[in-house]
């Protein structure tokens, strides 16, 4: 029994688990709410998911609803689930010991998707640095800047300025501001310094960990890294394109900017759509050619082993190569010059698989439960399953039994893929045969 509760592919949706329990306790009480009486319990459970699963839907607006303290309780839930729980229990434990078990460290495995074990200690070290200075330097600069240019009062300033730069360096989409960044929509300084940290937690910590140590040296970087950095900046630079390109003369969304506020809105656009879940203009008045490429987006997500969501880039990427290697008739799947593992191209099939499934499932019961338009289930169904945060408006609205299908689906969308992955490469093993070859009739 120990056994197997002491397995990590258990171990890190339990802790989750127990995280989203106790903040849905803690929202419940009424010193967490603004108004009378404490929250409902659908209301609590739904944002306190929302929250340690780092995805950004929210029932109820966060700056008016819940009180300072309810604040408090959200911003340290998405900072725990941007951690990801294991890793904050091994982070803790090895400040208290300076050693760490191998048990530990099979549990912290599990989580940051890294095989190699001698590698975790290190990147442990570098989640605590990097999550301080970067949420340091980023709330320096929104703290100042909301001050000084927009004239909130110094309180209210730290304020705005530390809960955004959790939020988007965790990528969780979380706002205190009732509109999101719509405020802010002509403000590139507010919409850089927050997509900056937004993209920094989205790489991954493994990348962060070897570009810390080579970042002069890109020819010694693993095909991880320089896949998840080409992924990353193919798919910035080309939903940036697409979103100027259909949002361009859109009067409702970026027609009615200045040029290079269009641009820096369609870049975030871009951004946000791949995890972090704020929006500076509505979601809901998009074209349908953007909202098409948002549901791919959101889908494929950013680096493993970060903040962000989907099935991640280099699971994309991966894809990608695959389709190029049979087009070619090529034997092998190769990447920068390394031949890909046919365990890991199974691997990719699979979590890919398995989240179209969930999204398909999960907008037919949507469906089923409320009466949505397609478009809207769908990219509501995909936001909370690749942990995305964005809706098209109708999240509030959505019936008890919509609200606890899409609290089921941020739960699923945020333990599941790291679940899925490391119970793969853990039951890895070789059989000792093989089965006489036939091929099937393929299209």
């Amino acid at each position: 029994m120990m056994r197997g509760i002491q397995d990590p592919t258990r171990l890190v949706p339990l802790a989750f688990l127990v995280v989203v329990l106790v903040g849905t306790l803690l929202l419940m009480l009424p010193v967490a709410r603004a108004g009378p009486g404490g929250a409902p319990l659908l209301t609590a459970l739904f944002t306190a998911t929302s929250a340690a699963c780092v995805t950004g839907l929210i029932v109820v607006d966060t700056g008016s609803y819940w009180s300072p303290f309810g604040q408090v309780v959200i911003l340290l839930l998405f900072q725990l689930g941007g951690f990801g729980i294991m890793t904050s229990a091994t982070l803790l434990g090895m400040l208290i010991s300076r050693r760490m078990r191998f048990r530990s460290r099979l549990i912290a495995q599990a989580e940051t998707r890294s095989l190699a074990l001698g590698d975790v200690t290190g990147i442990l070290r570098l989640i605590l640095r990097a999550t301080l200075v970067v949420e340091a330097v980023t709330a320096l600069v929104l703290i100042l800047h909301l001050h000084l240019n927009h004239g909130e009062p110094w309180g209210e300033a730290a304020w705005h300025g530390l809960f955004h730069t959790v939020s988007a360096f965790n990528n969780a989409g979380f706002s205190t501001y009732q509109d999101s960044l719509m405020s802010f929509v002509g403000d590139p300084v507010m919409l850089l310094s927050i997509m900056l940290a937004a993209v920094i937690g989205g790489l991954g910590f493994p990348v962060l960990f070897e570009l810390r140590h080579e970042l002069r040296q890109p020819a010694g970087w693993s095909v991880h890294t320089k896949i998840t950095l080409a992924g990353t900046v193919t798919l910035l630079v080309g939903g940036t394109v697409i979103m100027a390109l259909y949002e361009w003369g859109n009067a409702a969304t970026l027609g009615r900017l200045e040029p290079f506020d269009r641009l820096v809105n369609a870049l975030l656009l871009s951004v946000m759509t791949r995890s972090t879940g704020f929006n500076s203009v509505e979601i809901g008045m998009l074209q349908p050619e953007s909202l098409l490429a948002s549901y791919g987006l959101m889908l494929i997500g950013g680096g493993s082993a970060s903040t962000a969501g989907g099935i991640k880039v280099t699971t994309f990427v991966l894809l990608c190569l695959m389709a190029r290697a049979e087009i070619r008739g090529q034997a092998d799947t190769t990447a920068f010059n390394r031949r890909i593992s046919a365990h890991a191209q199974r691997q990719a099939v699979t979590v890919a698989l398995f989240a179209v499934l969930a999204v398909g499932i999960g907008t037919l019961l949507l469906l089923s439960v409320t009466d949505l338009r397609v478009r809207d289930a769908l990219f509501e169904v995909i936001s909370a399953a690749a942990t995305v945060g964005l809706s098209t408006g109708v999240t509030a609205e959505l019936s008890p039994a919509g609200q606890l299908l899409i609290t089921a689906l941020m739960f699923t969308g945020r333990v599941g893929t790291v679940t899925l992955a490391t119970a793969l490469a853990l039951r890895e093993h070789k059989v000792p045969f093989r089965y006489p070859e036939e091929r099937p009739i393929i299209g």
